[in-house]
């Protein structure tokens, strides 16, 4: 199943993509005790919406070797956790905004999963079974602000900074999966979920021993190498077999 969030005569809905043209609506998120009802509206005149309204938005760094010694960074030991701000989300088709206050802003094209149910120390072996699907994030970094911080929070959290989608999917095997992003048509991403460090199973049972994962949380689980500055006009696409396009302009903020 294919589940979108779409905005339909100014009233927000989840639904399931039918096909390119249909949107077959929901009555909730699927994860919210939603079901489907009778009502379709065309997808192509409504507007795409971020996917998911997660409580948190957990990330993790340094997940991709080559993309932790590009940066001069030692690979961690377990998985290096941080918190991006929901208010950060935005649709696919939606400007990434650069904001004033950075002098580099980079992209980061990475597999997303969404929650499922609410789970609290679950095992490795059935960590996937809290998983309801997943979908493609943008992490978008001002890099200067991380350096300078040395914690992650401000220069991943501006808002525009993590665009997501354009849908959930949640028929996915999330292994041996290319994952790319070009810049303008010119390739800067190109790898596989096969060099991730920590897989999908691992990382949910981690993050679930320290909090709570609640019913449509994101987790997105680390870039590959290749990160590079965005500059106004330029178009960014991040591509994930089986998960579609993610495509955003880029704008200066005013």
């Amino acid at each position: 199943m294919r589940v979108v969030r779409v905005r339909h005569q100014d009233i927000d809905y989840y639904g399931e993509l039918c096909d390119s043209e249909t949107v077959r609506l929901w009555t909730n998120a699927p994860w919210s005790q939603g079901t489907a009802t009778d009502r379709y509206v065309p997808f192509l005149r409504s507007q795409l919406l971020a996917p998911v309204t997660p409580s948190k938005i957990v990330c993790v760094g340094r997940n991709y070797r080559a993309h932790a010694e590009e940066l001069g960074n030692e690979v961690p030991s377990n998985p290096l956790l941080f918190l991006k701000a929901p208010s950060a989300l935005i649709a696919s088709g939606e400007p990434i905004l650069l904001p004033p206050e950075s002098g580099q802003v980079d992209h980061e094209a990475e597999l997303a999963l969404v929650i499922g149910k609410p789970t609290r120390r679950i095992s490795v072996d059935t960590a996937l079974d809290a998983v309801f699907g997943y979908t493609t994030v943008n992490d978008i970094t001002a890099r200067d602000i991380q350096r300078a911080d040395i914690q992650f929070t401000r220069g991943k959290s501006f808002d525009t900074f993590c665009p997501c989608g354009p849908w959930i999917e949640t028929d996915f095997t999330p292994y041996d999966v290319a994952i790319s992003l070009d810049v303008n048509g010119e390739e800067r991403q190109s790898s596989s979920t096969t060099q991730m460090i920590h897989g999908v199973a691992e990382l949910v049972s981690f993050i679930s021993q320290t909090m709570t994962l609640l019913p449509g949380d994101l987790i997105s689980t680390g870039s590959p190498a290749g990160v590079s500055a965005l500059a106004p006009g330029d178009i960014v696409s991040v591509q994930i077999d089986g998960l579609g396009a993610l495509r955003n302009p880029v704008m200066a903020e005013i």
